[in-house]
């Protein structure tokens, strides 16, 4: 143990060395010190800086003790701590003449005054005294004991056997030591082994060392102990993918970049969501949860499903991080009218889905953050955040920890979100029960709208660990909270895209507008602004005279037709929307188009629903499941034999009433479906000319 290098006193006369000087003291003066060079002059330093240099010191005085380290009797035996105990006030009274359980004014005994006699003799009378009541002890002894109390305090009159630190390895041979860290180093990036492979593995290398003198190889239970001390935190015999990540973590200490403003530090990232959706009517699969998380704030902007990401997936997203709901276009015209035809509870009303959305913050990314995909390293993403003006930054490969905010981000919707939803998988097969793909499991599309509702209502306030006021650690902010704070700090805020630019990021296709509108994925898109567009050419001569139509591949409801002629962009509504619970994306749609090639768009649009539905209720019993096949076919037999429903083509403001639509009547079923069935009463058919008679 090192002793404290300041001495107990300071006085004039001392010679002092400060900053690489020697100097005298020549007077105190408060809490000034004068000090005098060897030249003559004198200065004047305040008594705390002089003691502040790193190499002050006071020449030619005696030291004082160590502080003795009292926390290490706290594991030693009850017999040794009690020794030790003994000793000490035989120890006080060699050096003081007096034993620390004296009573006040006690005097020191004659042949222990320090004043008559020398130390030595001192120590030479208590080992006399020590030996006449039956202890062994020798003048040495004492000696020792005294000199280890002097510089360690009551440390000192331990018994060192009963102290005793082994080294690290104990006795192993530091060549076997290095041999296995070889061996386990090598194991990093391999397949998982057990430790009789990393033992035998360590012998091998050591046997192919050309050592004059080679290592002994030690027993097969030290090599397994050695093995335990080694590989501590590392998974050397676990999870190759946690030992993988935990080798390509940074050295420590880690550095900290602690953003000031909303959007300053932007991540990305996708994942698999540990959930089971129903794609189809048979297909049950997972789906990846792409997201991006403003560090600053922990504000999730923007979050999206889909069975595979794709680079236009995360170009969407970016135009979704940057646009609130409200500012799209058409968006609360759609989110109304989807409403009106839900087929399940929501968790959300839509005048608190609409309060949820505008109190959402817009952040606008100034840098972005993602890994080496190959879809965020691609070239539309990277064209989108040059359109935005945002520095796209790509982590170092296979570096998790450069962007862990989002990494976190993507596990704790694992833990608040997935596992509540039906369908949870867990993280792996081991986690997972049997046979999930048989419940009750959500549509991608319907898993995607309750995902948005959460983020809005749950995440951005609910408490978040990391947002704590350095004033008063005891209080965690929100996302919200947080944003709300650093506005106010910051002194602007950010200025969301808009709507214009919100249609400029979305992919774009070329349509020809006809009598009836525009016919996308045979889908029919209509609105009175297109009228004077139907049936023209556009001035585009490179796309020969078609329309730039620019759609969200996440919502089907709505598209936006580039004006040529006159500039802007005109939204047109899905003619059924109201029809169907909406949004919802492309794979939906695709999958019922192929399904029924021949079928009109009104069937198309009722088996969306039907399937929709499906999704909600969750797989039926294969006994009812053909029953429930025929009722789906013959509602579409008789909507197909009904006339159009009425208003098909308002626009959306003033879509119809769903308590004003009659939907169709289910059919008969066979005898052996034991559900009553209501009688099929077909709407009449429109007679062009009986009409034109009864006029």
């Amino acid at each position: 143990m090192r002793a404290v290098s300041r001495p107990e006193v300071l006085g004039i006369g001392d010679q002092v060395r400060a900053e690489g000087l020697v100097r005298t003291v020549v007077g105190l003066s408060g809490t000034l010190v004068r000090l005098a060079d060897v030249h003559g002059g004198v200065t004047a330093v305040p008594l705390s800086l002089l003691q502040a240099a790193s190499d002050f010191e006071v020449l030619d005085r005696r030291r004082r003790r160590a502080v003795p380290a009292v926390a290490s009797l706290e594991g030693l035996p009850e017999s040794v701590l009690v020794r030790a105990l003994w000793w000490e006030p035989h120890i006080l009274e060699v050096l003081h003449g007096v034993r620390p359980d004296g009573g006040p004014g006690t005097g020191p005994r004659p042949q222990y005054d320090p004043a008559r006699h020398s130390l030595a003799s001192r120590e030479q009378t208590k080992a006399a005294e020590l030996v006449a009541e039956g202890y062994a002890v020798t003048v040495a002894t004492v000696k020792r004991r005294r000199q280890r109390y002097e510089t360690h305090g009551l440390v000192g009159l331990v018994d060192h056997r009963a102290d005793k630190h082994t080294t690290e390895f104990g006795r192993v041979d530091p060549r076997v030591v290095e041999a296995m860290r070889t061996a386990i180093d090598e194991a990093t990036q391999s397949s998982t082994r057990t430790v009789g492979f990393i033992a035998w593995r360590t012998v091998q290398l050591l046997q192919q060392t050309a050592d004059a003198d080679p290592a002994a190889v030690p027993s097969r239970r030290t090599l397994y102990r050695l093995f335990g001390k080694l590989t501590q935190g590392r998974h050397t015999t676990g999870s190759a993918r946690t030992r993988r990540s935990e080798a390509n973590r940074p050295p420590p200490p880690f550095g900290q970049v602690t953003p000031c403003a909303p959007g300053e530090l932007v991540q990305i990232d996708s994942t698999p969501l540990d959930v089971l959706v129903r794609l189809d009517d048979a297909v049950v699969g997972p789906v990846e949860l792409t997201g991006m998380i403003d560090v600053a704030t922990r504000t999730v902007t923007a979050a999206v499903l889909r069975p595979t990401t794709k680079a236009v997936d995360a170009s969407v997203l970016l135009a979704r991080t940057v646009t609130p709901e409200p500012m799209r276009p058409g968006w609360v015209d759609a989110l109304r009218m989807s409403h009106s035809v839900l087929p399940f509870a929501r968790l959300l009303s839509i005048d608190e889905r609409l309060t949820h959305a505008t109190a959402r913050p817009v952040i606008v990314p100034e840098t972005i953050v993602c890994d080496h995909g190959k879809v965020f390293i691609s070239r539309t993403f990277r064209s989108s955040c040059r359109f935005l003006g945002i520095n796209f930054q790509p982590a170092h490969k296979g570096t998790p920890t450069d962007k862990p905010h989002i990494e976190r981000m993507l596990g704790s919707v694992a833990t608040l979100f997935a596992q509540f939803v039906a369908g949870y998988t867990g993280s792996n097969v081991e986690r997972r029960s049997t046979k999930v793909e048989d419940g009750p499991l959500w549509s991608m599309l319907e898993l995607q709208e309750l995902l948005d509702e959460w983020l809005v209502a749950a995440w951005q306030n609910r408490p978040h660990d990391e947002l704590r006021d350095p004033a008063a650690p005891g209080r965690a902010f929100t996302p919200n909270e947080k944003y709300a704070a650093l506005v106010e700090a910051a002194g602007y805020v950010p200025v969301a895209l808009s709507a214009d630019d919100y249609v400029e990021l979305l992919p774009a296709r070329w349509q020809a507008i006809n009598a009836y509108g525009i016919r996308l994925n045979r889908r029919t898109y209509d609105a009175e602004g297109l009228n004077p567009l139907r049936r023209q050419r556009s001035a585009v001569k490179e796309k020969k005279g078609l329309w730039e139509i620019h759609h969200d591949p996440y919502d089907v409801s709505r598209v936006w037709v580039r004006n040529h002629r006159d500039g802007g962009w005109i939204t047109a509504f899905w003619k059924h929307l109201h029809r169907v619970p909406t949004p919802f994306g492309e794979l939906a749609w695709d999958h019922v188009r192929h399904e029924r090639p021949d079928g009109t768009e009104e069937q198309l649009a009722d088996a969306v629903a039907a399937l929709l539905s499906r999704a909600h209720e969750g797989p039926e019993p294969p006994a009812r499941r053909g029953r429930r096949a025929r009722r789906v076919a013959a509602r579409t037999r008789a909507t197909s034999r009904a006339a159009a429903p009425p208003d098909t083509n308002a626009t959306p403001s003033h879509s119809p009433d769903p308590a004003d639509r009659v939907p169709p009547a289910p059919a008969p079923d066979d005898e052996e479906d034991d559900t009553p069935m209501a009688t099929v009463i077909p709407l009449p058919l429109f007679d062009p000319f009986a009409e034109a008679r009864r006029r």
